[in-house]
């Protein structure tokens, strides 16, 4: 180990390599061994050999891949994709190894940040500026070149969604994620190398898929979240959509359950949780 590299993680767990050269393997099984995790690289041991994936060839972290009832019958686990190759990995705790294996990829990179970029549904005039990287705990943070602190909890990302456009008149990948400010619904624009973009996808993807918005509501549902996304006040709902007080009441009553409004107070000042601005942003859409 070279003076520059200092070890982060040393811990016995169990991995598999699930795909090899670009093949899916079909004959996997785990293997106990040692894994261990520097600023440089990660290093899987086992008695039949040792694998070493270099950090600058990690392209993304990712929860499951379903590959046979061996596999299955592990629940936690995180995938580890780096050229052609992706190896499972599974130990106590594996959520905090992920954590630390995108610490070590990002923390102190710089990306470019565009934010906002979109507010309450208008596109802002916002410019790309350079920001320092920081993951810590389910918050991704951004200390931008302007002095500008921005940070996006993972939980509160209701979308996510990649694409390649001219940033900076360079063709770059570009991310773009929604949350909220303030109360209010916001887009940010990441862009940096496709490795940071990559990274910085898998940790902000945990909070959309976790929020995603395949519910079936009625109507009226989705009319009241239509109407607290545009900013109508949740008291102002009945009067806004005229319906009745006490049915607009049990459709709170519903979707606070279904984890899509969060009680502010008593006497139902809601809030709109990711999950709920996704379905009011499609069924805006959709109208």
């Amino acid at each position: 180990m070279s003076k520059s590299e200092r070890k982060l993680a040393d811990v016995t767990g169990k991995f598999t390599q699930v795909v090899r050269d670009g093949q899916k393997l079909s004959d996997t099984n785990w293997s106990n061994g040692r894994i261990v995790l520097s600023n440089k690289r990660l290093v899987v041991v086992s008695n039949s050999g040792k694998e070493t994936i270099p950090l600058s060839k990690v392209q993304s972290i990712r929860g499951r891949y379903d590959v046979n009832q061996t596999v299955a019958k592990v629940s936690d686990y995180i995938s580890v994709n780096y050229g052609q190759n992706v190896f499972l990995i599974s130990m106590d705790e594996v959520d905090a190894f992920e954590l630390q294996i995108q610490k070590a990829i990002l923390d102190g990179e710089i990306v470019l940040v565009k934010h906002p970029a979109v507010k309450g549904g208008v596109v802002q005039d916002s410019s790309w500026r350079k920001a320092r990287v920081k993951i810590d705990t389910g918050v991704a943070n951004f200390a931008v070149e302007s002095g500008e602190f921005v940070q996006i909890e993972v939980d509160d990302v209701g979308t996510v969604e990649s694409d390649e456009r001219s940033v900076r008149s360079k063709e770059r990948p570009v991310i773009e994620a929604e949350h909220t400010e303030e109360g209010s619904s916001v887009q940010t624009y990441l862009s940096g190398s496709p490795q940071n973009c990559a990274i910085l996808k898998s940790v902000l993807d945990r909070g959309a898929e976790k929020n995603a918005s395949q519910i079936d509501l009625s109507g009226k549902e989705e009319e009241v979240l239509m109407a607290i996304y545009s900013g109508v006040s949740p008291f102002e709902v009945p009067e806004f959509l005229d319906i009745d007080t006490n049915e607009v009441e049990e459709i709170y009553e519903r979707l606070i359950e279904l984890d899509v409004l969060e009680e502010v107070r008593v006497r139902r000042e809601v809030a709109l949780k990711p999950r709920g601005r996704n379905i009011a942003s499609e069924a805006m859409n959709n109208k």
